[in-house]
């Protein structure tokens, strides 16, 4: 079926269905109305042979045939059919009574029943009978021909009407499925009506047949999906503005500095916090650019089963320089090897901002630690570390895009960092946990991967 329009193919599969049953049915009506007519016209040819027997065999002599054959064939006006019948009557091997069209030889060898034969260029179904006491033998027969011209009429009149009906019921099956698809039309126009920027639900006139409820439903989920989306994304864009205006702020003012300043020793500051200015700029730039690749693209993600063992070693090792700029102590406890199902570029994303916030919101001199455990039923990262911690109220909003709980001003972070975990977490199917450390007394993060296979 090549045709685009859905409305041609249901109506014309619907009419293929229609026209092949009512051939089946037609197939079948004539094939038994010509099984009833045959077995009528048999019993007649029967009957017919019962009679001449029974009369042959009550004593009459053979100038019957005569006789019959002068009556048959005299001036009387008979049925046209009667040229389409013949029939024999042979006594004791001689022949007696026949129709005109049946002189000569016997029509069959047959004694007894049915058979069809070939007779004067025609098709003849004949029946025998006998009377052994008398030896009397019978034929009777008539022309195929005769009952297709009885079976015929009757087919016409069975048949002729629906014939004339067909059309109609094309029209009503066109008629019925397109009335049956007015709500698809009518969600097409709706649609196509709809202002791009317009993401409310999606409502028909009528309510929507059961089939059509379900893609309705579905289209209304993917637009609210979407709005929720486009909510987030102009607010994050306007956070985002907010967020490096401040960082740029700085930089023009460090720059003015520089260019006004006529000591070598505050030049040298004013460029120093240029730079950092312009550093602080980067990460965000950064930790924007890592949010964004997450919110499209993190729930499709294939997970691939690694080493997170391996992988926390040569991500700490790499964030050692920034602890030891600071006098800060990074360690690391984890078993030779730990398997994780998850990318691996997310599994190393999301430890290397928990720990660097734990590196970047703690004191000089604090201790961040990173314990890996691994077990039948998964496995268990926690980073802590001996810094101030958080309120519970705090602790709440961790997440929010901005955010930057007990931060001060020489902290270069951007509040996304948690944004980041979060939503890796949340693509992952990961548990989070926020407490308070027990050895260290700052704040504890616990991470629970399910079991890798």
């Amino acid at each position: 079926m090549t045709a685009r329009s859905l409305q041609l193919r249901l109506a014309l599969r619907t009419l293929a269905m229609v026209g092949g049953l009512w051939l089946l049915a037609a197939l079948w009506t004539a094939w038994d109305a010509r099984h009833e007519l045959d077995e009528l016209f048999d019993a007649h040819l029967s009957q017919s042979a019962a009679l001449l027997v029974a009369q042959q065999s009550g004593g009459h002599g053979d100038d019957d045939g005569e006789a019959i054959e002068h009556a048959l064939g005299g001036g009387r006006k008979g049925h046209p059919y009667e040229r389409k019948v013949a029939f024999q009557v042979w006594h004791e091997g001689r022949l007696g009574a026949h129709s005109p069209n049946a002189d000569g030889a016997p029509l069959s060898t047959l004694s007894e029943g049915f058979e069809t034969i070939q007779y004067r260029g025609a098709t003849w179904r004949l029946f025998a009978a006998n009377g052994a006491e008398d030896d009397v033998q019978v034929y009777v027969a008539e022309q195929e021909e005769v009952r297709l011209d009885v079976l015929w009429p009757v087919l016409q009149g069975t048949f002729g009407p629906l014939l004339l009906v067909l059309p109609l019921v094309a029209l009503s099956v066109w008629w019925s499925v397109r009335q049956g698809l007015a709500p698809l039309r009518e969600l097409g126009e709706v649609l196509r009506q709809r202002a791009p920027q317009q993401l409310s639900p999606v409502a028909l006139s009528d309510p929507a047949p059961t089939e059509l409820q379900a893609p309705l439903d579905a289209l209304n989920a993917l637009l609210e999906r979407t709005g929720r989306l486009i909510d987030g994304e102009r607010r994050f864009t306007a956070d985002a503005a907010h967020e490096l205006r401040t960082p740029i702020a700085i930089v023009r003012t460090q720059a003015q500095v520089a260019l006004g300043a006529t000591d070598d020793a505050e030049r040298r500051h004013a460029l120093q916090s240029t730079i950092a200015g312009c550093d602080r700029a980067v990460h965000l730039v950064q930790q924007l650019l890592t949010l964004a690749r997450l919110d499209g693209s993190a729930g499709q993600r294939a997970a691939s089963v690694h080493d997170g063992a391996v992988m926390a070693r040569r991500l700490l090792g790499e964030l050692a320089p920034q602890a030891l700029a600071r006098g800060q102590t990074l360690e690391l406890d984890a078993p030779d090897h730990c398997a994780l199902a998850m990318d691996e570029a997310l599994a190393a994303m999301l430890l290397r901002n928990l720990v660097d916030n734990a590196l970047r919101y703690s004191p000089d001199g604090a201790t961040v630690q990173v314990t890996i455990q691994a077990g039948p039923d998964g496995a268990r990262w926690t980073v802590e570390d001996s810094g101030p911690g958080l309120s519970e109220a705090d602790q709440a909003r961790l997440g929010e895009r901005f955010f930057r709980a007990g931060a001060t001003q020489d902290q270069a972070g951007s509040g996304l960092g948690w944004s980041i975990v979060r939503r890796i977490a949340q693509a992952g199917g990961l548990g989070i946990t926020l407490g308070r450390s027990a050895r260290l007394g700052g704040l504890s993060v616990q991470v629970a991967w399910p079991p890798a296979a």
